[in-house]
């Protein structure tokens, strides 16, 4: 009697630990989905403070026509993108121009031709514009760290036999060009 009593015992607490372990599983990568989430949204308002800044920039008059226009419509078409896709390839696109209108515009020590006051103005759209890159540089390794830690959450066998993400989708890496130099 006492030996049943002991077995049936161990198997319950085996169960509990087991019980404790699967949900602390679950838990954790519902905290990696939100983390996901979190980042995507610094991800999404840096990608916008990079438009907001790059549009100052290109409607400042610092820049010669040919380039503003070519950074409005970059910038035009990374606002209007939809779907991962073509969010990314935008962004990207944006970065090139960014990265073309610098190559062309900016000289060795980091200015515009012009004026002393011009100047001091370009040079502060330009550091606000290289700020605003930084950041987005920041913000897309941060979520594709965050993505890769669910995702290898995701393909532990516990995590695929119980099923524990649910119906929630795969994250996706957000892959694009972010050097402005």
């Amino acid at each position: 009697m006492a030996d049943t009593i002991t077995i049936i015992v161990a198997v319950i607490a085996f169960v509990c630990l087991a019980a404790f372990y699967v949900s602390w599983r679950a838990t954790r990568l519902d905290r990696l989905h939100a983390r996901i989430e979190t980042a995507r949204a610094s991800l999404d308002a840096a990608l916008l403070r990079r438009c907001a800044a790059t549009s100052d920039l290109a409607t400042s008059g610092a820049l010669d026509p040919a380039a503003s226009l070519l950074l409005v419509d970059a910038v035009q078409d990374a606002r209007l993108a939809e779907g991962h896709e073509q969010r990314e390839l935008a962004e990207s696109n944006l970065s090139q121009a960014l990265r073309a209108v610098y190559a062309n515009t900016v000289d060795e020590t980091g200015s515009l031709a012009g004026s002393t006051v011009r100047v001091a103005v370009q040079q502060e759209l330009l550091r606000d514009v290289e700020d605003a890159s930084r950041r987005v540089s920041i913000a897309r390794q941060f979520y594709n760290d965050s993505v890769a830690a669910t995702r290898d959450a995701r393909r532990r066998q516990l995590a695929r036999v119980f099923n524990l993400a649910g119906r929630a989708e795969m994250p996706a890496f957000f892959e694009m060009d972010d050097t402005l130099r």
